[in-house]
């Protein structure tokens, strides 16, 4: 334990100054970091494999409900440092009173090929450009709760490790095999949604969440019934490209009352998730 009184300590760094970015380069080549906040959070990156860097936590959670995420680290990993402020320091800190007073910096892991979270799932999700890190966040959930194997995002979606996305997922982040998938992985410079071309011929029914006049309904049951699906959902104000929606198999929609044209997409992806699963 290590008592810190001024955040102006450069070891904490990483948790007041450098942004979610920077972290995650800090250590080029190599991986970098995100920061974990909340014991259940932390606690589901350290059963998923994950490796604490430091800790950063305040009086009343290290004597209080912090104390057992703590004392695990401090076992398993005596090297760790554990940097102790006063609540009233550590309140200073942006959004620290949502993290239930722990912070945990930890080593990001190399993220696998697509083609290694595909081997074997039969239902798997598709984020396009999905910016804001609370719809990940949240969409990561229902993923999880609904049984779904594996999840794809492209390069534009937020980072399903950053703060605010991981939080959300309650941790569920760390429970569903995800990795990104870059325009260039079909090896196909010329057509940048060629990954869908890939999905198909690895054998899955891609359907497009949208609104158009030819989509089917999210309870069809060729959803329910294909073998292996992907799910796509689309950029939170611009939707799905017409390029894109061309070359999926199907494109649905959730049907609603007369009046209302749409859900936020994380709304909508638990409704699809359950529907398909």
């Amino acid at each position: 334990m290590i008592l810190i009184n001024d955040l102006s300590d450069a070891r904490l760094d990483i948790y007041t100054r450098m942004s979610e970015p920077q972290l995650k380069r800090i250590y080029e080549p190599d991986q970098g970091l995100f920061i974990a906040e909340s014991p259940m959070v932390i606690m589901r990156a350290l059963d998923a494999g994950y490796e604490p860097e430091s800790v950063l936590t305040c009086t009343q959670a290290y004597d209080g409900h912090g104390r057992d995420i703590i004392a695990r680290i401090v076992n398993d990993y005596p090297q760790v440092p554990v940097y102790v402020g006063s609540d009233e320091v550590l309140s200073t800190i942006r959004g620290f009173q949502m993290t239930r007073g722990v912070l945990c910096a930890m080593k990001r892991h190399e993220l696998p090929k697509p083609s290694e979270i595909l081997n074997g799932a039969g239902r798997a999700v598709l984020l396009y450009d999905i910016e804001n890190p609370s719809n990940v966040g949240a969409i990561i959930r229902s993923a999880a709760a609904m049984k779904m194997d594996a999840l794809l995002l492209t390069d534009d979606c937020s980072d399903p490790l950053y703060r605010r996305a991981a939080r959300v997922s309650v941790g569920t982040v760390f429970q569903i095999p995800w990795t990104y998938l870059h325009h260039d992985d079909s090896g196909d410079e010329n057509d940048e949604y060629s990954y869908i071309d890939t999905l198909k011929d690895a054998g899955f029914t891609v359907a497009a969440m949208a609104l158009s006049d030819d989509s089917i309904s999210v309870s069809d049951e060729c959803l329910k019934n294909a073998e292996k699906l992907v799910i796509v959902m689309g950029n939170e104000f611009s939707g799905l490209p017409k390029g894109l929606l061309y070359k999926c198999d199907h494109v649905v929609k959730i049907p609603m009352a007369e009046g209302v044209d749409s859900l936020n997409v994380a709304a909508a992806s638990a409704v699809a998730f359950y529907a398909v699963s």
